[in-house]
């Protein structure tokens, strides 16, 4: 009798005991503590940021390419075609210049401002069709050629730059025009834009030359 009591005595200890462990396991994951509820938050954030800066970049990568940048018919049907017919495209060394080499910095700060710009003026006009026709296009060449060379002088010309430098020219290799130019430019503080106007596009309508050129 007594061991039979000993024995349910020792059964209803064990059960309480897995109760016991398996109550403990439910609050832990029902109710965390502080801590773990932290901890939780904390890695979620890093997960998530991650994510959100990997689309981000990604987006931002994608957007340089000049398979995005002649997706509009408006840049394939004019400027992309004016490039492909200069020494930027197709050239005896085959070094070719896409469209974000010479339109959107490399520094990323400069590149993230470049975008902003981009989304709040370039991307409405082109929602509005501002220049979704030859003709449009035409008659806003010489105001969008000005934005951009404006843009490029306030740079100081810093995406030629990235591929083209003034230190490392052999003047004496050039031809005597290219000479007597690069040296009063030299002289005079001038950027690469000041002169090299329509090296990839055609000039627009109304164009009036930079002085001394």
């Amino acid at each position: 009798m007594g061991r039979q009591r000993g024995q349910i005595m020792s059964e209803s200890g064990g059960n309480t005991s897995r109760k016991g462990l398996i109550g403990r396991i439910w609050a832990f994951i029902s109710r965390p503590s502080a801590r773990f509820a932290v901890g939780t938050f904390l890695l979620a954030g890093v997960i998530v940021g991650i994510l959100l800066w990997g689309s981000f970049n990604w987006a931002m990568e994608l957007s340089n390419t000049e398979t995005f940048c002649v997706s509009c018919h408006e840049m394939r049907n004019t400027v992309y075609k004016e490039l492909q017919e200069t020494v930027h495209f197709t050239n005896r060394t085959g070094v070719r210049a896409t469209c974000s080499d010479c339109h959107v910095p490399k520094e990323w700060h400069y590149k993230v401002m470049r975008k902003i710009q981009a989304s709040f003026n370039e991307l409405p006009k082109k929602i509005m069709g501002t220049i979704d026709t030859p003709e449009k296009f035409e008659a806003q060449r010489l105001a969008l050629a000005n934005h951009v060379w404006a843009s490029m002088k306030a740079s100081d010309s810093r995406e030629c730059r990235n591929c083209h430098s003034m230190g490392s020219m052999d003047v004496a290799k050039q031809s005597r025009p290219a000479q007597r130019m690069h040296r009063a430019a030299l002289e005079k503080g001038q950027t690469c834009i000041e002169c090299h106007q329509g090296i990839a596009h055609k000039l627009p309508a109304g164009w009036n030359p930079p002085p001394g050129n």
